[in-house]
């Protein structure tokens, strides 16, 4: 693996580093891993790489890195800059032959998402994304008690994603994490709602199987002085008529990543929350409510196979990741030029969901500032 971003004072950085090293099937051998002059050095330092391979620009990284030997080049780099530079260092990947692992969103606008679609299309190669909630086991179980239809059809669908860090104008503090994400030049046009709003979407569409078709939105920006919007709140409907809510919020005080999802049914509904993962709470209509719980062996093939401990032993954020990063390598080891990818078979965010990602940021925008009630996610 090579790395662009991710320098000693990045946050998620260490968060990719730790995750893809969980298996023990994947070795950082180079980087470019930051734009301050020197820090990619120190941070190559710190990370015991042979200095050869630590590079001042992902440029230089990626032409040098494409004449070494097939054995000793990347096989693929993960992207984990701010936003913005998402889609320089993706697409220059991409044509110089290494499979990307990409943080989310895909990239800054809607048209560059497109742009990395085409380009994806035209190599053949991998492209990932970490939306990292799906990684969960019981994410993935409750994924397949929906595609059973052990809910029958789906008609109703609450999902929060409720942070209160941003409460306070922080981004004047000296924050960096605070700073870049509310900066439209770096985050995007989405503060919110590209940030944990995108998380949120991504969840219900992956748990349910079933597509966002419209929205209602209002986008809000609480904290005085701020660029972005903070918080925001929406109806959503889905493509088989079930309907649903939609919040997102960084000013609720006191709240930490409390994203949680209820899903309804004919026959009964389910509950989970990012910050009690190991537990999928079941109610049926007419029969006593069910607690599953990971590691189980009742758990369906699905779930266990993104199981790494015994029951009771908590799996949490940085498994969730690993899990991303282990079904993305694997389709890397299976890769063969001029086959397609089943996607499907591996179970973990691709371009395509990057792409349906900004293209719900622009529509809610979009929908926030219309007169209309509804505006269609096309």
């Amino acid at each position: 693996m090579g790395m662009v971003g991710g320098g000693l004072t990045s946050f998620i950085g260490p968060v990719h580093r730790k995750a893809a090293g969980i298996d023990g099937e994947i070795e950082l051998v180079s980087g470019a891993f930051s734009v301050v002059p020197g820090e990619s050095k120190a941070t190559g330092e710190a990370l015991y790489l042979n200095p050869n391979r630590v590079y001042e620009t992902y440029q230089e990284m990626f032409e040098k890195e494409a004449k070494l030997p097939a054995s000793e080049r990347i096989d693929f780099v993960s992207v984990v800059t701010p936003n913005h530079v998402h889609f320089g260092p993706s697409k220059m990947a991409l044509e110089s032959g290494f499979h990307v692992l990409v943080e989310k969103p895909i990239a800054f606008s809607l048209q560059e998402a497109k742009t990395l679609k085409k380009v994806v299309d035209k190599t053949g190669l991998i492209l990932g994304l970490t939306h990292t909630y799906t990684g969960y086991p019981l994410v993935k179980e409750a994924r397949n008690m929906v595609a059973a239809g052990k809910l029958g059809a789906i008609r109703k669908i609450y999902v929060e994603y409720p942070q209160g860090w941003l409460s306070t104008l922080l981004e004047k503090s000296g924050n960096a994490q605070a700073s870049w994400r509310t900066d439209p030049k770096q985050s995007g046009m989405g503060g919110a709602i590209g940030d944990i709003g995108t998380h949120a979407a991504n969840l219900a569409e992956y748990i349910t199987g079933l597509k966002i078709t419209e929205v209602c939105a209002m986008l809000n920006t609480v904290v005085k002085g701020r660029h972005l919007d903070d918080d925001t709140s929406m109806l959503i409907r889905f493509e088989n008529g079930a309907s649903g809510i939609l919040m997102a919020t960084q000013v609720a005080a006191g709240e930490e990543n409390n994203l949680n999802i209820r899903i309804y049914g004919e026959k009964g509904g389910l509950e989970w929350r990012q910050m009690e993962p190991n537990t999928l709470v079941v109610k049926w209509l007419g029969r006593p409510m069910e607690i599953i719980r990971a590691g189980q062996s009742y758990l369906s093939d699905d779930a266990k196979a993104f199981t790494r401990t015994p029951a009771g032993h908590p799996e949490g954020y940085l498994e969730a990741f690993a899990n991303i990063y282990r079904a993305f390598t694997k389709a890397v080891r299976d890769y063969k030029p001029g086959k397609k990818i089943n996607y499907t078979k591996y179970d973990f965010p691709d371009v395509e969901d990057g792409v349906r990602g900004m293209n719900f940021v622009q529509t809610v925008v979009k929908s926030a500032n219309s007169s209309k009630k509804w505006t269609p996610l096309k």
